[in-house]
């Protein structure tokens, strides 16, 4: 039986009960509304049952996991809306039949009510969709997010002509045609979702930014891990768990630091210097020599060194009594020997990659001796530790082969020497 024979049904009635005219009317359109509301909420009540009984058993059975999506984003209970406004817009115009005047404003609120459902629907479908892809070890890193809420604004927009179409009583084509006038309000509106989509397409096509990866971009004081990515924004946290938001577009117009490479390879680089005070290098005279010779890493460089340039100076006829003549090695020479010897040695250095300890240009601090290797491990808090113990060493081992660490000049420097001066005075 549809809704025009239980119409009809309900009008025999009431004339066999003598009802009559406006009382006739009034009376129908009251028990038409009253079996409609107690309709609505059997099957409200029927697809809650359905849902919290029977679908979530089976939820918990199943193996799948978009079953479980579908449950947590109430997807079932929307689809169950559909058919309640799907009811109500069909039984409007039967229910109001007898009043013209308040069937026109019944049928657009119901048409529109028709237009929410599916809309709500359509939403807890989406977000259902996007749990399920957010499990694929695939895509976990893609900014899903962003494709999510560009098709709600898409499909909200959609759903906005719909219902002015109905308020206004013409076709959705006649609201998309005016449209055109008002497109650039539309894009001033909207030009931060705009741009953020744009930009997120290119991040993925790109492969410039993944949930998980650590990037800086100073120009936002953003030091960290990426945690999400939105339509218009990305949320670093930061490194002392601060959150920064860094909108999505920067990410493609200015220049930033994604460190996934230094992750993925097989090291992280060390790249520092120590500056060596100039007038402490010197030529290792004899005294000298056989004090190094006791350091364990450099004995056997030292000896087949010293062998080389003892036969090249006897063969030549050099006068060794001035160390400027003929060959002679140094002290910042062998010390940087040592270095690379320490470094090779450290087991948490990859030799595999570079190492290497270098001199760069001299400057009015002193002469830079740059470490330059990779460590093998690359989290941030032990990789600073193994710099810090690299370093620790090398600036203690630095006195033993007669060098000095430049240093400026403090205030208590300056009253140590006026007092010697004073006291040779």
């Amino acid at each position: 039986m549809n809704f025009i024979e239980i119409s009809a049904w309900i009008k025999a009635l009431l004339h066999q009960s003598f009802f009559s005219g406006t009382k006739l009317a009034y009376a129908h359109l009251f028990i038409g509304l009253a079996m409609l509301i107690v309709y609505c909420f059997l099957i409200w009540l029927i697809s809650r049952i359905i849902i919290i009984r029977v679908v979530k058993r089976i939820v918990r059975r199943s193996a799948s996991t978009w079953d479980d999506m579908f449950y947590r984003y109430k997807v079932f209970r929307s689809i169950a809306f559909i058919i309640i406004s799907l009811a109500i817009q069909r039984a409007v115009p039967i229910l109001f039949v007898d009043f013209p005047n308040w069937k026109n404003i019944a049928q657009i609120t119901a048409d529109i009510y028709v237009v929410l459902s599916i809309m709500f629907a359509f939403n807890a479908l989406l977000n259902a969709v996007l749990g399920i892809l957010e499990t694929i070890d695939s895509l976990k890193d893609k900014p899903l997010r962003s494709y999510k809420q560009v098709t709600k604004i898409v499909f909200y927009l959609v759903g906005l002509v719909f219902i002015l179409a109905i308020i206004i009583g013409q076709s959705p084509i006649y609201i998309l045609t005016g449209f055109g006038a008002v497109t650039a309000v539309f894009l001033l509106i909207f030009r931060d979702p705009i741009l953020g989509f744009v930009a997120s397409i290119q991040m993925s096509v790109l492969d410039l930014v993944r949930i998980g990866d650590w990037i800086t971009v100073e120009k936002y004081g953003a030091d960290g891990e990426v945690i999400e990515i939105n339509l218009t924004t990305i949320k670093v946290q930061n490194w002392d768990m601060t959150i920064t938001v860094v909108p999505s577009y920067a990410i493609v117009s200015e220049s930033f630091k994604n460190w996934r490479g230094m992750q993925e390879s097989d090291g992280r680089r060390i790249k520092r210097h120590l500056n060596i005070k100039i007038s402490s290098i010197k030529f290792v005279d004899e005294k000298m020599l056989a004090k190094l010779g006791k350091v364990e890493r450099i004995k056997e460089y030292l000896h087949s060194r010293e062998t080389e340039i003892k036969g090249f100076n006897e063969l030549n006829g050099v006068d060794k009594s001035v160390l400027i003549n003929g060959r002679h090695m140094t002290n910042i020479g062998i010390f940087r020997v040592y270095a690379e010897t320490y470094l090779e040695e450290n087991p948490n250095i990859n030799n595999s990659m570079t190492v290497m300890v270098r001199q760069l240009q001299a400057t009015e601090h002193g002469l830079p001796l740059e470490v330059y290797a990779f460590s093998k491990i690359k989290e941030f808090e032990a990789f600073e530790k193994v710099a810090a113990d690299i370093f620790d060493h090398l600036f203690a081992s630095v006195p033993i082969f007669e060098l000095e660490i430049f240093q400026s000049p403090s205030g208590s420097d300056m009253k140590r020497w006026i007092s010697d001066l004073n006291n040779e005075a």
